[in-house]
Formats: C-alpha cells, sequence, structure tokens
C-alpha cells in the first residue's frame, strides 16, 4: 500500500462507493464552512444517537528543566475535547454524535476504579494517559467488559510487543518509533558518530537501548556510551548556571571523535543542560536539542495552522504532544464511526483496525493501526526543542514494501506480539 500526501482539510481517504462518496462530500462541505439548513435542524425525528468515549486522565506534577514547557494540567484532555467538537462537526450530517465522560485519577489511585465507573454508564472506548502499567491493568479489566484502551501516553515497546494486549491500540509513538525517527535524519545529514547519554531511571534505559538498536539498524556507530549519574541542576539556585558551566562540559570531556551528542532523558535531568555545555563543540539530540516528537506548535504544514488555531482558541495555549495523541485517539473513534455508519464500538473497531482505515493528522501521511500489534503509524516530527520544526520523518531514501511508515518502530518480520495469530484463531 503506497501512503498518500494529504491535509487534514481534504476528505481524508479517497472514496470508490457510494457510500463512501457520500461521506466524502460531506467532509469537503464542513471543510467549506458548509452549514445544515435550519429547516432540516428543526424536522429531525428523534434524538441523535450519542456515543460517549471515557478518558481516564492522570494528574500528575512533572518537573521539567524549561519552565515554561512545564506540562499544564488539562495536557491531554484539552486534545480529547478538541476531537470531539470535530467528531460532532461531521458527526451532525450522519445523525452521530459524541461525547467525552472523563475521570481524573492521581498517581496514587487506582486506575481500574476510574474504568469501573466508566463501564457502569455503559462506556466501552477509553482514552488513557497513565503509565505503560497501569495501561496494561486498565487493558485486562475492561477485556471481559468489551473495553478497548487507547494509550495515548506510554511509549515502552514493550507494551506493543511481548505484553501487548488485543484490546489496546497506541496513539503514542514508541520509543523505537522516535529513535528511529531521529537515526534516519543523523544518518541523511550524514553525522553517524553518536556519543549516547543517558540518565538512571528506567525509562532512561529503556530509551538508552531504542537509541542503540536504531544505530544498529540504520548504520550508526555509539562511539561513546555513558551514564550521566550527576543529580539535577536547581533553576532557583543563584550560582546554579556558573556550576553547570563548570561541571557538565567535564561528562563529555575525553570522548573519541563523535558527531552529535544524544541524549536518552526521560525525566528531565541532565539533557535539557546539554546544548552549549559540551566539551567539543556538537550538537545535542533526544532529549534535548532536536527531539523525535509526535506534535510540535509550531508544525503548520499539512494544514497544520488550523489545528494550531483552533486548539489555541478552545484552550488558551499550544497543543503539546499528548494533545495530539489523545486528539488522534478520538478522531480515529469517530472517522471509524463516519465509515462504518455504526455507533457500536465493536462495528467501529472493526472497521479501524481494518485495511481500509486511514486518518489524517496534519503530518502528511495518512495514520493507521499495524495489525500486528496495535501501534498507529503515524509521521514523526523533529523539532528544535520547540522553537522550530527542523524535519519529518520518515526521511527521503529510506524506503519499505508497505508503507515507509513502517520504517519506524517494530516491523511486522521482527514483531514479538502474537495479536495477529490471536485474530485468526
Amino acid at each position: 500500500m503506497t501512503p498518500t500526501l494529504q491535509s487534514e482539510n481534504a476528505p481524508e481517504k479517497q472514496m470508490v462507493s457510494g457510500r463512501r462518496a457520500m461521506l466524502g462530500t460531506i467532509a469537503a462541505a464542513v471543510g467549506a464552512g458548509f452549514t445544515r439548513p435550519a429547516a432540516a435542524q428543526t424536522t429531525q425525528a428523534s434524538p441523535t444517537p450519542t456515543l460517549t468515549i471515557g478518558y481516564v486522565h492522570w494528574l500528575h506534577s512533572v518537573e521539567t528543566i524549561s519552565y515554561i514547557f512545564t506540562p499544564p494540567p488539562d495536557n491531554g484532555r484539552s486534545g480529547a475535547e478538541v476531537a470531539i467538537t470535530d467528531n460532532n462537526t461531521t458527526g451532525r450530517f450522519l445523525n452521530q454524535n459524541f461525547g467525552l465522560s472523563v475521570v481524573e485519577t492521581r498517581t496514587n489511585e487506582d486506575p481500574v476504579a476510574a474504568l469501573n465507573t466508566l463501564i457502569a454508564k455503559g462506556v466501552r472506548l477509553v482514552v488513557t494517559d497513565r503509565p505503560a502499567a497501569d495501561v496494561l491493568k486498565l487493558a485486562d479489566a475492561g477485556a471481559p467488559h468489551g473495553v478497548t484502551i487507547f494509550n495515548a501516553g506510554a511509549a515502552e515497546d514493550a507494551l506493543r510487543e511481548e505484553n501487548c494486549r488485543g484490546n489496546v491500540i497506541h496513539t503514542a509513538p514508541s520509543y523505537y518509533m522516535l529513535t528511529d525517527a531521529l537515526a534516519q535524519y543523523l544518518i541523511w545529514k550524514r553525522w553517524p558518530r553518536w556519543f549516547l547519554a543517558y540518565g538512571m531511571q528506567p525509562n532512561d534505559l529503556l530509551l538508552a537501548d531504542a537509541f542503540r538498536r536504531s544505530a544498529k539498524i540504520f548504520g550508526a556507530h555509539i562511539v561513546a556510551d555513558r551514564q550521566y549519574k550527576g543529580k539535577a541542576g536547581s533553576r532557583e539556585t543563584d550560582s546554579g548556571l556558573i556550576e553547570l558551566q563548570e561541571q557538565l562540559p567535564v561528562f563529555s570531556q575525553n570522548a573519541p571523535n563523535y558527531d552529535v551528542l544524544v541524549c536518552a532523558d526521560e525525566n528531565s535531568v541532565f539533557a535539557g543542560y546539554m546544548p552549549y555545555r559540551t566539551w567539543d563543540a556538537r550538537p545535542v539530540a533526544g532529549s534535548a536539542g532536536l527531539i523525535p516528537t509526535s506534535w510540535d506548535p509550531n508544525s503548520l504544514e499539512f494544514g497544520g495552522k488550523q489545528m494550531q488555531d483552533r486548539f489555541v482558541a478552545y484552550a488558551h495555549r499550544f497543543m503539546t504532544a499528548l494533545d495530539m495523541n489523545a486528539w488522534v485517539a478520538v478522531r480515529m473513534i469517530g472517522t471509524a464511526a463516519s465509515y462504518a455508519q455504526s455507533l457500536e464500538p465493536d462495528k467501529i473497531m472493526a472497521y479501524m483496525r481494518g485495511p481500509d482505515f486511514q486518518l489524517g493528522a496534519y503530518r502528511g501521511l495518512s495514520l493507521s493501526v499495524r495489525d500486528w500489534n496495535g501501534q498507529v503509524r503515524q509521521a514523526i516530527l523533529l523539532s528544535d526543542s520547540g522553537r522550530t520544526v527542523v524535519s519529518m520523518s520518515p526521511q527521503p531514501g529510506f524506503l519499505h514494501q508497505v508503507t515507509v511508515l513502517d520504517t519506524l518502530g517494530t516491523d511486522k518480520p521482527e514483531t514479538k506480539c502474537k495479536l495477529a495469530m490471536a485474530r485468526k484463531g
């Protein structure tokens, strides 16, 4: 299947049947600002059926080196809420309505209790941004009730592989997808010699392993591999900048010749301090500097400005990657419901997992679901720490027999997930 370049303003895929042609006409009318005549609104015979989508939202504080990039409390949630509005823009022409039921949870609270609250309301499609362990808890607790979980936050590849679940869709890109996206660009730039610096937390180790895997796949060489064991610097200490200027260069001193410092620091301990502080004059990438991400506030191509303006008007802030992941989850549900002409969760998921499903998401290449592990295929932006979009992967020249998007992350022949066999059986 050849991937297509498209904008979210256009119909999300070419229609070949009468039913799909009708949906394409509706989508075009919505994009042009078409409104239904008042008479049609007042003569509706029955209430519009409503599908309620659940959201188990994780309220927690995140320490970041950059004060202005501290995640807002509605991080992710606002993306889902904007997507509900988008779903209803098209849904009103198809006699479909969508609602969002959010359950706020804190770190020490049981996410399954939140899920049970949604199940009691009849909700069967649930988005969450809880950590990886909680995604598994939600999937296992929801499976007997026919619940599908949309993982918008956890990047661990084990969720897609050895610990995969048949009732989970991953709209968050995996670590392998993110590191592959960066690796392709660094190889395209002919920067194959990497200095890998990683932190001490479990997710830092997973991300570092992902970078090692990507280096091997795309032909990069890790010439230095060092763990940063220092503590997080204090951005409020008067002498903090002086200490960082004196201490951090020593970490990268006496390294073999390298092209780029690649950081694996999921907890914002040191990576953000590395640009301009390396011993040698080298660019920084990974968790700081050039960052692979599913979204960036500066992405304006492929209709991205429309998305950004719509989000800012609603949330009064810029859209984050988690917002985009949650938006994608809710829009996938709405799009599948449109094409399936049904609000029944089973029919929605059957269409979403099928070969015809695609979703435009302002990154050129259409999103779809990998049938072997439930991961959503998607292009990855490479951001200059939130200032500009430097590039977007897959990069030119990296080819695949099915879709170039499958050059990012675990491909079907490599998967350890048994979902495909389980569905056949």
